[in-house]
């Protein structure tokens, strides 16, 4: 039988425990992807991607020092149907990170919301599915004419 040490920790020349063992044995079946797991890692894509289009923002503001013809090259940019599809994830990605952003509002202060994680986040992916629907038609529709298409 092992010994563990007040922290948990086996002590040293110590067989591990039958749990611990069959915990390590586990590893692959832990992380399923559970609704609170995919939304986590949403919510903290959306947000770098949001910061990175922050960052690009404020350097293409910044060419307005060049001069108004570099401001337009620049600008001009934008009127590309791939550029108009980036803008679409973005208006996504601002969407859902602020839609997830209220779900864990709810729980941070009211912690007895927990109980409902699974319902709030089935609920606050339709939301955010349902409100994506017409932006996608809009915009969808400007890209397409951009690309070509319609």
């Amino acid at each position: 039988m092992a010994r563990t040490v007040p922290s948990g920790e086996l002590a040293l020349g110590c067989q591990p425990r039958n749990d611990v063992a069959k915990r390590k044995a586990d590893i692959g079946t832990l992380y399923r992807g559970s609704p609170g797991q995919w939304s986590w890692l949403a919510h903290r894509i959306t947000g770098i991607a949001v910061i990175l289009f922050l960052f690009a923002h404020v350097v293409d503001t910044a060419v307005v020092g060049w001069g108004p013809e570099a401001y337009d090259r620049v600008v001009a940019v934008y009127h590309n149907w791939v550029v108009k599809l980036l803008e679409l994830g973005l208006v996504a990605a601002v969407l859902y990170h602020a839609i997830n952003g209220v779900k864990i509002m709810l729980f941070d202060f009211w912690p007895a919301t927990t109980r409902y994680m699974k319902p709030l986040s089935v609920a606050s992916t339709g939301l955010f599915l349902l409100s994506m629907a017409p932006i996608t038609w809009i915009m969808g529709r400007s890209i397409l004419r951009s690309a070509g298409v319609l």
